[in-house]
């Protein structure tokens, strides 16, 4: 079976496996449970809210990595459609807009940057390789305590190629001993990242293929909510663009915390009010057991924190303290800014531990509270509590602690949303025209 193949198939089984799950899971009737769903199949894409300033951020392809995350900070938003520049009024959404660029994608490239250069350099000396020593990565150089002209002169693709499919690679352990070489950046970590070449002029359209978690799929106003509540639930999108028929500019930007902020309005309807007061292990609730549940503990270094983020594809992750994994605090995956905005804040950042960030943006900047603390709940709270805390707070993720605050769960945005709707049958190809290998292909 070809590669890709392989790739969008599991992505489609991932996404089956986790919402049969789901269904599995629920407690509800099954007059319910099909009301819930003709209630959103009624309900059109244009009565949903807009974005906030009524206009959708919209970034350049273009546009410098470190203008992208100034943007995406400065807007408080955690990602953006890429436009492309040489866009014409005529074009279609598939020329128009080339996907979307998110923290996540920042995060990827900012570590597996890191981790490449490094293994450039493990891979031994320049000509080992079969590359001339211009070529050796600047942040790997960093890395392993290179100095002088080797330091700054930037990586080029070939060396990255050369030291990971040489045969080089593997006598020298480098899928071992890259990540390792790495966590010895310093603070000219930042010098390097934003100012130096290729970094400083490495743009979003650079990283965007290599590190797409999401299809850029838009919906147009006449859809149905259903559409896009499975889009955000079973097939994974964190976000749906919407366009009017016809014409490629984007009219909205619905986000899974917009959905919650929406069913928090809908208090006080009767099919909300039903499903809302029953507790949340109707719903089978927590899906993420303690078992499953990731996390982070406190005096572990924040370097670790966004590279677990990473390996396991996840937004957040709970700090813990001791082996009881007593809650103390959350990191997100969008906490990367301040590394990157604040690097005069962490000029220790090869040694910064967890708690020492969230100590740091708290006493040093003027953001207090933008680093969210933990959300939590306990076995027993009712959906209605848990909806209310997550759009009240705008946080991601509550977890589900027990009395002496271990975390034993974790409930996201996309769990609260797969709780009101099921899939019938070819409900995306019949909506879209396409089927979810394809759309998941995008």
């Amino acid at each position: 079976m070809e590669q890709g193949k392989e790739v969008k198939y599991s992505a489609l089984s991932n996404c089956g496996s986790y919402f049969e799950r789901i269904q599995s899971s629920k407690k509800l009737p099954k007059y319910l449970q099909e009301a819930l769903n003709d209630a959103f199949s009624r309900i059109p894409v244009s009565s949903f809210p807009g974005v906030p300033g009524g206009r959708v951020i919209e970034i350049p392809a273009d546009t410098t990595i470190a203008n992208a995350v100034k943007i995406l900070s400065e807007c408080n938003i955690l990602s953006a459609p890429v436009i492309n520049p040489k866009a014409k009024a005529n074009m279609n959404w598939r020329e128009r807009y080339l996907g979307i660029v998110d923290y996540s994608a920042i995060i990827l490239w900012v570590l597996e940057s890191a981790e490449l250069a490094a293994a450039a350099l493990s891979a031994g000396s320049a000509t080992a390789v079969g590359v001339g020593a211009g070529a050796v990565g600047a942040l790997g150089a960093l890395a392993l305590g290179a100095t002088g002209p080797v330091a700054v002169a930037g990586i080029a693709a070939a060396a990255v190629g050369a030291a990971v499919a040489g045969g080089v690679a593997v006598d020298k352990g480098i899928g071992k001993d890259a990540p390792t070489a790495a966590d010895n950046l310093g603070e000219d970590f930042y010098k390097v990242l934003l100012q130096e070449e290729p970094f400083k002029s490495t743009t979003v359209e650079m990283i965007l293929k290599s590190y797409r978690w999401d299809p850029f799929l838009p919906v147009t106003l006449d859809n149905s909510m259903l559409c896009v509540l499975l889009l955000l639930s079973k097939y994974r999108l964190r976000n749906v663009p919407v366009i009017e028929s016809g014409k490629p500019e984007i009219k909205n930007y619905i986000t899974q915390s917009a959905v919650v902020q929406g069913l928090e309005r809908c208090k006080g309807r009767d099919w909300f009010d039903c499903i809302s007061a029953r507790p949340i292990s109707d719903l089978g609730l927590p899906f993420v057991s303690c078992k499953e549940v990731i996390s982070i503990q406190s005096n572990e270094l924040i370097l670790e924190a966004f590279k677990r983020m990473r390996d396991n594809h996840i937004g957040g992750l709970p700090v813990v303290e001791g082996p009881k994994k007593r809650i103390v605090g959350n990191i997100s995956i969008r906490d990367i800014r301040y590394l990157l905005l604040k690097p005069e804040l962490f000029s220790n950042f090869r040694k910064l531990t967890v708690m020492d960030f969230i100590k740091t943006i708290v006493t040093l900047t003027h953001e207090i509270g933008k680093l969210a603390p933990p959300i939590t709940c306990r076995l027993d709270s009712t959906l209605g509590s848990v909806i209310h805390s997550l759009a009240s707070k705008s946080v991601h993720r509550i977890y589900v602690v027990a009395d002496d605050e271990e975390v034993v769960g974790v409930i996201t945005l996309r769990d609260v949303i797969s709780c009101f709707i099921f899939e019938p049958p070819n409900y995306i190809i019949n909506h879209f025209g396409f089927s979810a290998e394809e759309m998941l292909n995008q």
